[in-house]
């Protein structure tokens, strides 16, 4: 972004040569290159998730003979937190032996904080886009990013403790369960036979 925009132009230039592609297309890219940089120009100082932002991640899954279950809230807006970090902690603090089903759960994470991350500047775009184009009433676009983030608030109540009832905590135990050889070869196949 902090390029110069004369570098558009060479990129693409150099990028139709490598591709072989008719000068026509330079222009194209470089036209289509600079209006999404203007884009996100537009949206520079604005923050992506204002105020605090929590969200549920889900973790569903099954490396060699490991099958994982859990969710838990994650902050949007601690920069300390890493899923690195968090995926290598977990599987000490659980056991869980395998050196694949730490990379798998980082993965995961990683996954569903891009998904959020996306959904939030396309839901920036379309705010953006309500307040220069629409009159009359205002609009409120409604996105998975919208209803992914938890006000705490709401969550825990003015008075309650951050500390979960009972009741919420076979919710969010984490599930780990070592397979068998008959078992991986069971859930393989009921998997092949969901995506036919």
């Amino acid at each position: 972004m902090a390029d110069p925009d004369s570098e558009i132009v060479v990129f693409a230039r150099r990028t139709a040569k490598d591709l072989k592609l008719p000068p026509g297309f330079i222009t194209v890219m470089a036209s289509a290159i600079q209006s999404q940089i203007a884009d996100f120009r537009s949206l520079e100082g604005q923050d992506m998730y204002p105020g605090e932002r929590i969200v549920p991640i889900k973790l569903d899954l099954r490396v060699n003979h490991t099958l994982i279950r859990d969710q838990f809230l994650w902050d949007l807006n601690n920069f300390e937190s890493d899923p690195e970090e968090f995926a290598k902690t977990f599987c000490a603090d659980l056991g869980i032996q395998d050196p694949e089903v730490g990379p798998a759960i980082a993965f995961s994470i990683r996954e569903q904080l891009y998904e959020i991350a996306v959904q939030s500047v396309a839901s920036a775009r379309e705010n953006r886009i309500s307040k220069k184009g629409r009159r009359g009433a205002e609009y409120t676009p409604v996105s998975k990013a919208g209803s992914t983030g938890l006000d705490l608030v709401k969550l825990f109540g003015h008075k309650s403790s951050v500390v979960r009832k009972r009741k919420e905590w076979d919710v969010y135990e984490p599930i780990v369960d070592l397979l068998s050889s008959e078992e991986v070869d069971a859930l393989q196949a009921k998997e092949e036979r969901l995506t036919r």
